[in-house]
């Protein structure tokens, strides 16, 4: 039986390890303290709201729920609404998904869930869209003038662009280590060619509060359920000792 264990747990992480490098390079670790700071959360749905919500919508998310995240109604209607929406509206886009599939190749994806959707072997969806969020990169040969490390050939150009500026990918000619006849070209670095608005360390922190706003948008609850579910594993436990007690109890004078 122990055999069997070992060999089940095996195979899981030769199938877990196989997706991983089938998804291409390894995902960043998406720096999860965000989630509790309201600030970042207010800034991700800013970055959201001006550079996301052109093309793709948020359709399950209203924006009076964005009081949940510290802002107000007059805040909400001043900053983040358009003219023509109102507080209690769905996040939509305008954009014709006919035209935006001629434009891009592919409709741009509704972002509600877009977090909780893209976890997978190489972490959690917020881990992805960090990494695919910062490795972006200039490629003259794409119909955008854009490519990215993490979905290579994807059709959506690069947003964020004046923030972190223009980069240039690396690559190398390597011998393929699967088969020694084959050259693969290996990524080594990105070289900048363009200054954008903010330091890369900098780049990097908004795109993070931008994950996080995306993160939260796809389960707001998601602090309450942790923190519930914590009490109720503390009840289950004080619960149990005095079940058990209780049967000891009712048997003890059982022969």
């Amino acid at each position: 039986m122990k055999k069997l264990i070992v060999c089940l747990l095996a195979a899981l992480s030769f199938v877990g390890s196989a997706l991983a490098s089938e998804g291409g390079m390894a995902w960043d670790k998406f720096p999860a303290e965000k989630l509790n700071d309201v600030a970042a959360l207010q800034n991700g749905a800013k970055l959201f709201v001006n550079y996301c919500l052109n093309c793709h919508s948020a359709s399950f998310m209203r924006y009076n729920r964005l009081r949940e995240i510290g802002l107000t109604e007059d805040q909400i209607k001043k900053n983040l609404l358009f003219a023509s929406e109102k507080v209690g509206e769905t996040m939509k886009v305008s954009l014709d998904p006919k035209q935006a599939k001629d434009w891009f190749g592919a409709t741009p994806p509704d972002l509600t869930l877009i977090a909780r959707s893209r976890a997978g072997a190489g972490g959690t969806g917020a881990d992805y869209l960090y990494t695919y969020l910062r490795t972006f990169y200039r490629d003259e040969t794409r119909p955008t003038g854009w490519n990215n490390l993490v979905f290579p050939n994807v059709g959506m150009p690069h947003v964020l662009w004046d923030l972190q500026g223009q980069r240039v990918a690396k690559f190398e000619e390597e011998q393929d280590p699967h088969d020694h006849a084959k050259k693969i070209h290996v990524f080594k670095e990105f070289q900048q060619v363009q200054p954008g608005k903010l330091q890369p360390l900098e780049y990097d922190n908004a795109v993070a509060d931008l994950v996080a706003y995306l993160q939260w948008m796809g389960e707001p609850q998601q602090e309450h359920r942790v923190r519930l579910g914590v009490w109720v594993l503390i009840f289950l436990g004080v619960f149990t000792v005095i079940a058990w007690r209780l049967n000891a109890a009712y048997w003890k004078d059982v022969k």
